[in-house]
């Protein structure tokens, strides 16, 4: 295996499929508990994206149960102790679980809100009109009030938004109006400003043919009161909260949001200033509480727990989020005590390491009634495939967010395939083409923060101009103004 320092001038891509290579093609073929299970042997098929994953009524045994030990909702084991092989959960299945998991969990009672408190957030009820939209005959333009065919004789007095009823009109007869304002009775239409001219007497002429109605908006044109506007399950976006405003409300009931306590691990990391002494900077405290805003969660400070399984535990076990998300300390070394801690509070195990890289250590659990944690790798972009795979799946039933529709760009540059697992890459989007990103590897950040999107690369890999999965990063979807609600 080549060191990672000794080529730093190449993709990073090509140094972790070396080094998954060097692991399927060493001698003893044995499976390492928590990375994958046994690779596949000489002509066996790896899963890709689409490919089916056995279900809870599928083969028995905890290597075809895809969540770890024992299938969906396998417990810890009574021991305390972790030691039986698994095979990481296809990604596609993983996050179907995690869905799944949320649909099932007891929502936060839905409730109104002011209008500014709800941009992002989905309607839990339809939003029926409360009002003829719009309340009275209006004019769409400013120009005159005119009754009759012309020419008219123009009356001093006019109409402005907002103002009083005027005076009905008579026949032949025009008046002053702006754009919303009341209509006079018995107008027949509106005559734009650039529309008219008046002659030396001082009447009103229309320089070019003008029909009976035009540029009036008659009341209810655009709905009546009691008409549904937008079923429940929409999102509220800037366009539905002026949506709502016109039709009359001041607040909207919606699905709350979910919440979500941040609990960051690791004596090595730093809050503040340069790496220094064998440190590292903390990456993931400062992005993970936007990120999952974006992902329509609310998040609360962050916690630095460090290295300390007692304050990890009474963290875990005071929290009263509806989702935990913790980053590092998923495996099994001996300061790894997320998977202690889960055994010690008998926490009920989801999904115990995916099949992706980078992040394929994640892991889901259920930790109390409608409660759940998701435990990330502690490598940044292996974090942010923990979230893109199980947080944002999970958060995106809780809050009722509707699925995004699937699609797919051709690459413009090849990427090679992990030698059983789905990889998430970095690309930027380019017209129709998605473009891969250098700097891949699972405690690099620099690819990611210039991505549009992630493609997800079956173990077979994907060629030039190949049509690959694509998931939108939520800034590149909504706009950062949007989503970080």
């Amino acid at each position: 295996m080549i060191a990672r320092g000794a080529r730093t001038g190449e993709d990073a891509d090509d140094l972790y499929v070396e080094e998954a290579l060097a692991l399927v093609n060493a001698p003893h073929h044995g499976r390492r508990p928590g990375h994958g299970g046994t690779p596949p042997g000489p002509g066996a098929a790896s899963p890709g994206p689409g490919a089916a994953s056995p279900g809870p009524g599928g083969p028995a045994g905890p290597a075809s149960s895809g969540t770890g030990r024992g299938g969906p909702g396998a417990a810890w084991s009574g021991t305390g102790e972790d030691t039986a092989p698994h095979r990481a959960t296809p990604w596609h299945r993983a996050r179907d679980l995690a869905s799944r998991a949320a649909r099932t969990a007891a929502r936060r009672a839905a409730a109104p809100v002011p209008l500014e408190a709800a941009l992002g957030l989905v309607l839990a009820e339809p939003l029926d009109a409360l009002t003829d939209l719009p309340s009275f005959d209006t004019s769409a333009m400013d120009g005159w009030a005119v009754s009759g065919p012309g020419p008219w004789d123009v009356r001093e007095s006019g109409a402005l938004a907002g103002g009083a009823l005027p005076e009905p009109l008579t026949d032949g007869e025009a008046a002053p109006i702006a754009t919303g304002a009341r209509l006079p009775q018995e107008t027949t239409a509106v005559l734009r400003t650039e529309h008219g001219r008046t002659d030396p007497q001082g009447r009103l002429h229309a320089t070019r043919e003008m029909g009976h109605g035009q540029d009036i908006r008659p009341r209810a044109q655009e709905c009546r009161s009691g008409d549904q506007l937008l079923p429940a399950g929409v999102l509220v976006t800037p366009a539905v909260l002026g949506l709502a405003a016109a039709a009359g409300y001041d607040a909207l009931t919606v699905v709350p949001r979910p919440r979500v306590d941040v609990l960051v691990l690791g004596d090595e990391l730093l809050a503040a200033g340069l790496p220094r002494e064998g440190r590292i900077r903390d990456a993931l405290g400062p992005m993970l509480p936007s990120w999952l805003r974006a992902l329509g969660a609310q998040t609360g400070a962050v916690r630095r727990i460090g290295d300390d399984a007692k304050a990890l535990h009474q963290a875990v076990t005071r929290s009263q989020a509806d989702l935990i998300v913790t980053t590092g300390g998923t495996a099994a070394g001996p300061v790894d005590h997320v998977q202690p801690v889960l055994r010690r509070i008998g926490a009920e195990l989801l999904v115990h390491g995916v099949a992706v890289r980078p992040g394929h250590p994640m892991l889901l659990a259920r930790v109390g009634e409608g409660r759940h944690l998701v435990g990330l790798p502690g490598n940044p972009l292996a974090a942010v495939s923990g979230l893109i795979t199980l947080a944002e799946p999970l958060l995106r039933a809780l809050s009722a967010r509707p699925s995004p529709e699937p699609y797919a760009l051709p690459l413009r540059e090849a990427v090679r395939g992990h030698p059983h697992d789905t990889r998430l890459v970095p690309v930027a989007l380019r017209g129709d083409h998605a473009v891969p990103l250098r700097y891949q590897g699972p405690a690099m950040l620099r690819g990611i923060a210039a991505a549009d999107a992630l493609a997800v690369v079956p173990p077979s890999g994907a060629g030039v101009g190949q049509e690959t999965e694509l998931l939108d990063l939520p800034w590149a979807a909504a706009g950062i103004g949007v989503c970080f609600t």
